[in-house]
């Protein structure tokens, strides 16, 4: 009888907390009853039904408040111990489910779920819907086939829709060229736009900053928006053990070629939590060691090589900075043959071009739509490390590299035709080094392609707008800059048909749709969608 009034005074004093919502102190208050439970279960009431039933209620009551501050760990020791008690417990079932899908451990979290629908005769509408969102995310989590198509088509509206985490045809493995770092392998043929990773941020801070001459700078709004980031971060590290040891993973930039090359399959939510044993080091939370961790391996959604849907697009002084842990493993390069899209919390990145089996999957860190020289002064100057792709090294023992040096001071229109001519009648350039070079002057092709007059002056002396952008895409993967330009053509050219009163001269829809896929990779299989995303760069 006590610890039946104990607990109704509980459920009162919990519903106030509610309320409130201190989940803080709702927590706090479980705990200090939970204690009182197990004292009792431990002495000679510890067989009582009612005493039991009791206990169970509370940690699942805990469980929910756990999960509520995202304490998902904790939320799941409560669940398991309740469960113990009570294996069909009904509130445990759905929040342990909620707890594996915040997990995104699909499978699992469908057979909670189900286990939940059996006793009340399968006619739970709401458990219905959770277990078909299961079974949803477990198959894009194993095909790899994700489709933003609707979403795009209603203009963004809304939160964008739910992804899985997927790992495709990847393998991490020690990397050549980033002096004896880890890096991300493919591990067959891809296609460009294939995906090839989806994960969520362990956490992202966005925030839009101040325009010029507001009194708040934009760099103290960055410094804010950081504090934030990090503080959350190590929130999150302290709850939870495996996520700490995965990004104790990650290079701190420093005795690269000592670091362990992880099994890709810690970073899969269905096999990675049995494999914990392998999860071995330090589980202290070293904030210096998470700060040095941080500076190498954050990713800003701003980027060159990436892409913001929805939000604006990352307008209007938009800024977000988060640590996906599986991209942290991605090198740079100036030959890159990846791009990444930020969705939500989530990180799509995808092939931006043909790759190779073996061949490393790389993105840009920084712009290498230009020269060899501009590009190492940005490595040494912001970076600290210099790239050895094999454009860089192209560029660097060309015999013609002087006169190249000497071209690069002008990048007007001229520039891009005496690049060409040179490549066709002086140099000994083979097709995938013309595309290197193209890339490099890709400022005088920009300036050549702006206006019908340019286009009209140099269209001899230069490749046609898609031509020369299907080369530059062999050279670095689909950039949006380059598409943005075929798409401008492409529209100029029937401007300029309707006005001669010419039938509209036909548009090789299917280059252009995979040279956006290069850009957007396969995520809207709609065209319609992905013509929305045509015109919305241009």
């Amino acid at each position: 009888m006590l610890m039946e009034e104990e607990a109704q005074q509980l459920r009162s004093r919990a519903t106030e907390l509610l309320l409130l919502d201190d989940w803080e102190e709702y927590i706090r208050l479980y705990t200090r009853f939970i204690s009182l439970c197990l004292h009792h279960v431990s002495g000679d009431a510890g067989g009582d039904p009612k005493l039991q039933k009791i206990l169970c209620g509370a940690l699942s009551n805990r469980a929910e408040a756990r999960l509520r501050l995202r304490d998902l760990p904790g939320a799941a020791g409560d669940c398991d111990r309740a469960l113990d008690l009570d294996p069909s417990h009904l509130k445990t079932l759905i929040c342990k489910g909620k707890i594996l899908l915040g997990l995104d451990r699909y499978s699992s979290a469908a057979d909670c779920f189900r286990r939940a629908l059996a006793p009340l005769g399968g006619s739970d509408t709401a458990l219905r819907g959770l277990i078909d969102r299961c079974q949803k995310l477990e198959a894009q989590s194993k095909t790899g086939a994700f489709d933003l198509s609707q979403w795009v088509l209603d203009g963004f509206k809304g939160d964008p829709p739910e992804l899985a985490e997927y790992v495709g045809p990847v393998v991490i493995r020690r990397s050549v060229g980033c002096g004896g770092g880890r890096g991300l392998f493919a591990t067959r043929n891809i296609e460009s736009g294939t995906m090839l990773v989806v994960t969520k941020a362990v956490v992202i801070g966005r925030g839009i900053l101040p325009e010029p001459g507001n009194p708040m700078s934009s760099e103290g709004a960055r410094l804010v928006m950081w504090k934030d980031f990090v503080a959350r971060l190590l929130d999150a590290a302290s709850k939870c053990r495996r996520t700490l040891r995965l990004i104790y993973l990650l290079s701190t930039g420093e005795d690269e070629e000592d670091l362990p090359v992880p099994d890709i399959r810690l970073f899969v939510p269905e096999q990675g939590p049995s494999r914990d044993d392998e999860l071995s080091g330090d589980q202290a939370l070293d904030t210096d060691r998470i700060l040095k961790i941080l500076d190498v391996n954050c990713l800003a959604d701003d980027a060159v090589s990436a892409k913001v849907l929805g939000k604006n697009g990352g307008g209007g002084g938009y800024h977000g900075v988060g640590l996906w842990l599986l991209a942290s493993f991605i090198n740079h390069s100036c030959n890159p043959n990846a791009r990444r899209l930020h969705v939500g919390n989530h990180l799509l990145v995808h092939a931006s071009r043909d790759i190779k089996g073996g061949e490393e999957i790389t993105f840009p860190y920084f712009d290498v739509l230009m020269p060899l020289r501009k590009r190492r002064e940005t490595m040494a100057g912001t970076w600290g490390f210099c790239c050895r792709c094999r454009r860089c090294q192209f560029e660097e023992a060309a015999a013609y590299a002087g006169e190249l040096r000497e071209m690069e001071e002008s990048m007007v229109p001229e520039m891009a035709a005496r690049l060409e001519e040179a490549m066709a009648k002086r140099w000994v350039v083979k097709s995938k080094e013309k595309a290197f070079l193209r890339a490099s002057f890709w400022e005088a092709y920009t300036a050549t392609y702006a206006t019908e007059r340019e286009v009209r002056k140099w269209e001899r002396r230069i490749p046609a707008e898609m031509a020369a952008a299907e080369s530059i895409a062999e050279a670095v993967g689909g950039d949006e800059r380059v598409l943005r330009v075929v798409v401008e053509g492409v529209k100029r050219k029937e401007g300029e048909g309707r006005r001669r009163g010419a039938a509209e001269a036909p548009v090789d829809e299917g280059r252009l749709m995979k040279m956006a896929r290069g850009v957007y990779g396969k995520v809207a299989k709609k065209q319609a969608a992905m013509r929305i995303l045509l015109g919305a760069i241009s």
